[in-house]
């Protein structure tokens, strides 16, 4: 899809065109997982896949939308008058719980609108379409609205509707990441307090590889629950002994002294993983401001055994198509990225050897599995903003 394709399709589906293009991207987090709820770091990037908003201002009350991803569903109208969550309105409700709240924070939207959107980013893989489609719907808002948001108030403007609009429990790091990607660089964010840091990612030599098992993630909310359950057990039985808020707060060295402490070893080994992933979190942004992505290859390695063994949220899929970057020419390293039970991997690979890469894991992952994987090559990308014809290339 061009972006002449989507200005022709613009002018079919409402006419005219006098449009304004915005992006945001989708997003991978390098390191850190199951961290952001015990209290320690993530490392997300913004990716160069995303979704595409083509809008104009009405001189009405009326909000359509319609999206090249989904042309069963058709336009969806609404107006600004009523912008409560609809069942019907299907996809049409992220960005319409953004305009909600964009309004409900005090900003002024005194018309309507006409939005095309598109998205590239593939479906159900677990790199954040939602959080994308609420980003460029802010930079939208802010661009044909002349508003001045702040940008850490427009992603938690995005969580909001991710948690109370649209109903999902997740935590901030998606829209974060979305919002305040930088090119060439990866975020690390502590997800309580907001601080973050930008560690650059030189990659001349290597590119990122998303691999994905198209395994839908069915167990991933259930098992997300429990895992959380299980650190909050574990970390009870540790403030009994330690004045600690959260499983972040502990060293590896102070955990190994205390482990016993917890009763339940299952609960003991979720909170080992916390403890530990969020040690290999904050060296992960010493080795990449040392341009040292070796020891940033082996803390990603690192990484998948500690989900497979110590959280158990991996699963034959990912781990066969992680074991199988692992043993290929060129490979830094791999893990599973994003809640585990499907989606997708990543891999730090060797730029000429990225197309042997591709082909021999997909090879050895359809013969175990019986199904194909898919893989994207991505660099780290751009947060959200307005792009102009000449500097627009869709997709990676």
């Amino acid at each position: 899809m061009k972006i002449e394709q989507l200005a022709n399709e613009f002018a079919k589906v409402f006419g005219g065109s006098g449009y304004r293009t915005f992006f945001a991207p989708g997003r991978i987090n390098l390191i850190g997982e199951h961290t952001d709820y015990n209290g320690g770091h993530v490392f997300p990037c913004a990716i160069t896949f995303g979704t595409y908003a083509l809008a104009s201002k009405r001189t009405d009350r009326k909000i359509r939308m319609y999206s090249v991803n989904f042309p069963e569903i058709g336009v969806v109208e609404f107006d600004l008058d009523h912008l409560e969550y609809d069942l019907n309105h299907n996809w049409a409700n992220y960005p319409k719980g953004m305009i909600s709240y964009i309004k409900e924070a005090g900003y002024q939207i005194d018309s309507g609108l006409d939005v095309l959107f598109y998205g590239n980013i593939p479906n159900g893989a677990g790199l954040s379409s939602s959080a994308s489609i609420e980003l460029v719907t802010g930079v939208m808002l802010e661009g044909l609205f002349k508003l001045k948001v702040d940008r850490i108030d427009l992603v938690k403007l995005g969580q909001k509707v991710e948690n109370q609009f649209i109903g999902v429990n997740s935590g901030i790091m998606d829209q974060f990441a979305v919002g305040m990607g930088k090119k060439n660089h990866g975020i690390l964010l502590d997800c309580h307090t907001l601080k973050y840091e930008y560690a650059p990612i030189e990659m001349e030599d290597y590119r990122i590889v998303i691999m994905n098992t198209n395994k839908r993630r069915e167990l991933a909310d259930s098992k997300y629950n429990e895992r959380r359950s299980e650190c909050e057990k574990a970390l009870k039985d540790l403030q009994k002994h330690v004045q600690i808020n959260s499983l972040g707060s502990l060293s590896p060295d102070e955990f190994d002294r205390l482990q016993m402490e917890i009763k339940d070893p299952i609960h003991r080994k979720r909170a080992k993983h916390a403890v530990y992933e969020n040690d290999r979190t904050i060296k992960a942004l010493v080795a990449l401001k040392q341009n040292d992505l070796e020891q940033f290859g082996q803390l990603i390695n690192q990484s998948h055994i500690s989900l497979r063994d110590d959280y158990e949220v991996t699963g034959k899929e990912l781990d066969t198509i992680v074991e199988a970057a692992w043993n290929q020419e060129g490979v830094l390293g791999a893990r599973m990225t994003g809640a585990g039970f499907g989606g997708c991997a990543i891999a730090i690979v060797e730029k000429d050897k990225v197309d042997a890469f591709i082909k021999e894991v997909g090879k050895i992952y359809e013969e175990k599995i019986g199904y194909k994987a898919e893989f994207y090559i991505v660099t780290a990308g751009e947060g959200a903003k307005e792009i102009h014809s000449k500097n627009i290339s869709l997709g990676a």
